[in-house]
């Protein structure tokens, strides 16, 4: 069985699918998605074309998707699952502050380059939708948040400047590192990986005021 809600208006929502063949089935139309969108656009992508890349029946999309941009949105959720790379510290067993933030950082970067077209199409896509517009919002802050609180816990342990606002200083950070994966990634301008990742990691380390390890 699959379970489904219904919105104002009457209007169904998504099927949340609970059966094995509903998952991948959902699963299938997602991939499908980001190729259609990545091949053609958003405004170009069209739900025929989503269906046949999945291999399944013109209908079945409806059965979990109320139309083009919901299974946008769907794809785009899949995506920031991947790129907030939560528990970096028990993944990867860093515990220094100044390794943290390399590891974190480099973990967006190649997250980034791996989805790079779509995250351009998204970029693109919030100019000119407000849904999408508040969901990019959203995702910055989510970055926001984590990295505040890591902030915050550096500053109880006297680790980094304490006049800091801890949110201000994570948007701000946060935001140049998206800009900058932008703008290697998509935009294709003339500086190494290693130059980005270095650079990245030194404006972190002198704006928290982070001191090199003894």
């Amino acid at each position: 069985m699959e379970s489904q809600d219904v919105t104002g208006g009457g209007r169904p929502s998504r099927i949340t699918p609970r059966s094995k063949r509903g998952i991948r089935t959902r699963q299938a139309l997602i991939a499908a998605a980001r190729e259609v969108f990545e091949r053609d656009g958003y405004l170009d992508a069209r739900i025929t074309d989503i269906s046949k890349a999945a291999g399944v029946a013109a209908g079945s999309f409806y059965t979990y998707f109320n139309d083009k941009e919901e299974i946008f949105a769907a794809l785009v959720e899949v995506v920031q699952e991947e790129m907030l790379h939560p528990h970096l510290r028990e993944r990867t067993g860093v515990t220094d502050p100044r390794g943290l933030i390399d590891a974190a950082n480099r973990e967006y970067l190649q997250s980034y380059g791996r989805n790079a077209r779509l995250m351009a199409l998204f970029e693109q896509v919030a100019q000119i939708d407000e849904k999408f517009h508040e969901l990019r919002v959203e995702r910055g802050s989510a970055f926001a948040e984590r990295n505040a609180q890591m902030i915050r816990s550096l500053q109880a342990r006297g680790e980094a400047d304490p006049e800091l606002d801890p949110l201000v200083t994570a948007l701000s950070l946060s935001a140049m590192v998206g800009r900058m994966a932008y703008l290697y990634y998509v935009a294709e301008m003339d500086f190494s990986y290693d130059q980005l990742v270095t650079t990245l990691n030194r404006i972190w380390f002198n704006a928290l005021g982070l001191r090199p390890s003894a």
